[in-house]
């Protein structure tokens, strides 16, 4: 999605940790060229993954990790369900995540969020209309008054393989393969985050209940990837972040030299 300040500022403090940040976009966001007249779904881990066996090749014994925000989350549980233990990351964390992609858009969010996310999405898109109107009805899509309805327009109304909504889904929620999962997942979440919905709602409880690698760590205040506090490092997610990947190196580098 959008590279905010907050994953910008994030990624300083990787850096200045120890780590090696990388941001990885979707197709066509943030100057990211389309060389194909196609996006990348909600929940389609396939670029995610090239991109995953890139890095590994580059940095073989470099522990990978991955953090993501906000409706990014879904990439990244959609990958970590799809890949199970062949996923090549050490740890995993997501910021403010959606878990139901579905939900989410059918319930919408408040407008003061919604359409500025739904304008800079049109601004971006409409970078591409020439190509994209291969495969889509433009007007439609730059027309749309909703992140459903653009969404819906996007991959749905496709004009050489339109689909249902339903089927759409059941290709694309984030987590539809959940149990697979084999690697810690921290997800750190507010119970007044207003962009993904009241907490009784939008949580998968049960998930953490019943999985070993997911964990929750619900605030009763943070608002959506905000997390704010006083002082020059503001997000104090972001550091609760780094502490869990340290932890978990050394965690891992506890059971290499055990296992010799």
């Amino acid at each position: 999605g959008k590279v905010t300040r907050a994953l910008l500022q994030l990624g300083l403090r990787a850096l200045e940790r120890g780590f090696v940040p990388v941001i990885f976009n979707r197709r066509g966001h943030n100057g990211c060229p389309l060389t194909t007249p196609r996006l990348q779904p909600f929940g389609d881990p396939r670029d995610l993954r090239e991109a995953v066996t890139y890095l590994r090749c580059r940095h073989p014994t470099a522990p990978l990790l991955a953090v993501s925000e906000g409706s990014g989350s879904g990439l990244l549980l959609a990958y970590l369900g799809e890949s199970g233990s062949s996923s090549c990351l050490a740890a995993a964390a997501c910021l403010s995540p959606v878990f139901s992609g579905r939900d989410w858009f059918e319930a919408g969010m408040p407008w003061l969020y919604e359409w500025p996310l739904l304008l800079h999405l049109k601004r971006g898109l409409s970078r591409y209309a020439g190509s994209l109107s291969e495969a889509v009805d433009v007007d439609r899509l730059l027309g749309s008054r909703s992140l459903r309805e653009l969404e819906e327009t996007l991959f749905c109304r496709t004009k050489s393989r339109p689909t249902s909504w339903d089927s759409y889904w059941e290709r694309n929620e984030p987590l539809r393969d959940a149990d697979e999962a084999a690697v810690p997942v921290l997800c750190l979440c507010s119970a007044d985050d207003p962009v993904r919905g009241p907490p009784a709602r939008s949580l998968p409880t049960e998930l953490f209940r019943s999985s070993p690698y997911f964990f929750l760590l619900l605030t009763p205040r943070g608002g959506h990837c905000g997390f704010p506090r006083q002082g020059p490092r503001r997000c104090w997610g972001h550091e609760v972040v780094l502490e869990y990947f340290k932890a978990m190196a050394e965690f891992l580098r506890a059971e290499e030299r055990r296992k010799g």
